[in-house]
């Protein structure tokens, strides 16, 4: 695999907003406080289904898994994007997947935001160019990558970020041994497939309050993100986080990179 400019693997969290720059709140991950608007809880989030029989059952366990939440409900519909370009829809989640290239992510999520705070819209693609390696066609990594992927277009950021400590038994907890235990940084921790209690808790905080309107109504096809992710603003984590933007005024695209050894 090539690894110049330290291109290794990548999951990156994308958002174009309207009215502020957004910040991952480390110590909730929450990100940014971005959220769908809706006038009542638990609300129902449409997640596409533009994905492969390879991904079918992955999708169908995050949908699961992130419909435990007090808060929110997911269910999957037909898709309305072309995989490859995996363009928005309004009011949902459009998720994808197809060989996207050599270009060092294993998946990306993207969020729009109204308003300031509002999500109106997102997708969540997986790259098949590196699922397809040996390495990274394993159920654990497919199950984690997905789960994270998803959730991030809820408004939930990463727990932790260093790839090579313990496992916290979260997919929103960066590793680099999905499924724990023995081979990685600790013989016993737990797998990070699934959600856990603290991911549960941070979207009743996100959710916490309710809205007089919805994001949540429309089906209507949208434009897709700007290309590329602009210029560089933010490296922490040792260089293992890097945060990029593109665009100008009140719409900017925001890209949040996780960049592996």
């Amino acid at each position: 695999m090539r690894t110049s400019r330290r291109l290794a693997i990548a999951i990156a969290l994308v958002a174009t907003i309207s009215i502020t720059f957004p910040a991952l709140t480390a110590a909730t991950h929450s990100w940014g406080g971005y959220h769908w608007a809706r006038t009542s809880n638990p609300f129902t989030l449409k997640l596409g289904d533009n994905v492969s029989t390879a991904w079918d059952a992955y999708l169908v366990t995050a949908s699961s898994d992130w419909s435990a939440s007090s808060v929110l409900d997911t269910t999957i519909v037909a898709g309305l994007a072309r995989p490859k370009n995996c363009r928005p829809s309004a009011g949902r989640v459009e998720v994808c997947n197809a060989s996207y290239g050599n270009n060092g992510w294993l998946g990306v999520a993207q969020i729009w935001v109204s308003g300031g705070t509002h999500i109106t819209q997102g997708t969540a693609k997986v790259n098949d160019f590196y699922f397809n390696m040996a390495s990274y066609n394993t159920p654990a990594w497919r199950r984690m990558v997905m789960c994270q992927e998803v959730a991030h277009t809820f408004g939930l950021g990463h727990q932790d970020e260093t790839q090579s400590n313990a496992n916290l038994g979260s997919c929103m907890d960066y590793t680099n041994d999905p499924d724990g235990g023995a081979g990685g940084a600790s013989a016993t921790d737990p797998s990070n497939e699934h959600p856990n209690a603290h991911d549960f808790a941070q979207l009743e905080t996100i959710y916490a309050h309710l809205d007089s309107t919805t994001t949540l109504a429309s089906s209507v096809q949208a434009a897709g993100a700007a290309s590329g992710w602009g210029r560089l603003v933010a490296v922490t984590n040792g260089g293992r986080t890097s945060v990029y933007v593109a665009g100008a005024g009140d719409q900017l695209v925001i890209s949040f990179v996780i960049w592996a050894n």
